[in-house]
């Protein structure tokens, strides 16, 4: 049994953590079942496996940002902030949800290193939390560094990889309360054959669109008389009229048709649209939704696309959750199912994040571990793999960020 420590403060602004003793013994009664020792060796070998994960996603989306100007161009559109799970910086994260699912992922994480921990008899000296000045933004288990100098490798991976583990399960469990969810809409609005076109879902401050009067919720309809039913007819029309005149239909909010002219900019600013607005295509409720559950066992990864960008796709989106009903949870079924949604999208993310061999991170000291054993008196450059391996993943992960502004 381990001593119960006392409340302590430990200042490092911005940050404060405050260290307590609760939760211990919960650890130790959790440690002592058969459902956790279980856990303590399902967990052994499986970072390498999370680790390949996170690689293979990360230089996917690299090698899709090299390829595509497209994809470079929507990255560049929505900001680097993007990429931090912090919400109220990260502008696609909701406040609420965005916090709320944070903080369990980061208890579930630590939670899970403090009970494998003790099912291998290594001391946790204290829990906490992680402040930003006074705003909660995590938790943490102190485990003793000593004792984790003195157990076994295969020790020592159990413990490291029981952190992101929990938040897979979490995840998969997560997304498996969104397919119960999706799997049991019905279609209450079918799709109307008579209204077609390119829904705006935003329009930029001091943009073209604010000027011409176009509002979230309009629909453009036609350019030069032409009718838009894509995405890609629609920015085919504006980049071939480039610096003329021309003439633009939308459907208002309230379903009035207007008119107006517009004078389009001489070229196209990187980075920026045309108009200044970000657009989806008007999808069928129905197709919509059938795509979206036949993802859950065909592309499962697909899924991590929040419902606050593809709002065309995602049925519990703003856009398209007037169109569905549930038998259980009726018109009120987006705010469970995009509550799962961002239970599931953090704790993945979390996840995969911690398995990068990058120094800190669990999937970095346990690497170092196995390389700085094996590579225990050589000589040269092996004396460094452990930095090499770190500052080459640092050098990957930093790739996916810069790419979309260096390539123009």
């Amino acid at each position: 049994m381990q001593q119960q420590s006392k409340i302590k403060f430990d200042v490092k602004l911005p940050l404060i953590l405050i260290h307590t003793p609760y939760g211990l013994k919960f650890f130790d009664k959790i440690a002592q079942t058969n459902a956790a020792k279980f856990y303590a060796k399902f967990t052994t070998y499986l970072m390498p496996i999370i680790t390949a994960l996170a690689l293979f996603l990360i230089i996917g989306g690299i090698v899709a940002l090299f390829s595509s100007s497209v994809a470079r161009e929507g990255v560049r559109g929505i900001g680097p902030q993007s990429n931090l799970l912090i919400p109220g910086l990260n502008p696609y994260l909701p406040i609420a949800d965005g916090w709320i699912a944070l903080v369990i992922t980061i208890i579930i994480h630590e939670a899970g290193h403090g009970i494998v921990a003790r099912v291998h008899g290594v001391k946790v000296e204290s829990t906490g939390i992680v402040l930003l000045f006074i705003l909660p933004i995590g938790a943490f288990v102190n485990i003793e560094r000593e004792e984790m100098e003195k157990i076994s490798i295969k020790q020592k991976s159990s413990i490291m990889t029981a952190g992101p583990m929990s938040n897979i399960i979490l995840a998969v469990v997560s997304l498996l309360g969104i397919f119960i969810i999706t799997s049991s809409l019905t279609v209450v609005q079918p799709s109307n054959p008579n209204i077609f076109g390119i829904s705006i879902t935003g329009v930029g401050q001091k943009s073209l669109a604010e000027s011409l009067g176009l509002t979230k919720g309009s629909i453009i309809q036609q350019i030069q008389n032409k009718n838009m039913k894509t995405i890609n007819e629609l920015n085919g029309n504006l980049s071939a009229n480039l610096g003329n005149t021309i003439s633009i239909t939308w459907l208002n909010d309230k379903g009035e048709k207007i008119t107006k002219p517009a004078t389009l900019p001489k070229e196209r600013i990187p980075g920026k649209g045309i108009l200044g607005v970000t657009i989806i295509e008007i999808s069928d409720p129905k197709k919509v939704l059938n795509t979206y559950n036949s993802l859950f066992a065909s592309n499962p990864i697909a899924l991590l696309a929040p419902p606050t960008i593809a709002q065309g796709s995602v049925p519990y989106s703003s856009l398209l959750q007037e169109k569905y009903s549930s038998p259980i949870f009726g018109t009120n079924f987006a705010i469970p199912a995009n509550f799962l949604f961002w239970i599931w999208f953090i704790n993945f993310n979390v996840a995969i994040f911690n398995a990068l061999p990058i120094g800190p991170l669990d999937g970095g000291q346990l690497y170092s571990t196995i390389i700085d054993k094996k590579t225990e008196g050589k000589k040269g450059i092996l004396r460094h793999a452990s930095k090499m391996l770190t500052y080459g993943t640092i050098i990957i992960v930093a790739l996916a960020f810069v790419v979309p502004w260096l390539m123009r």
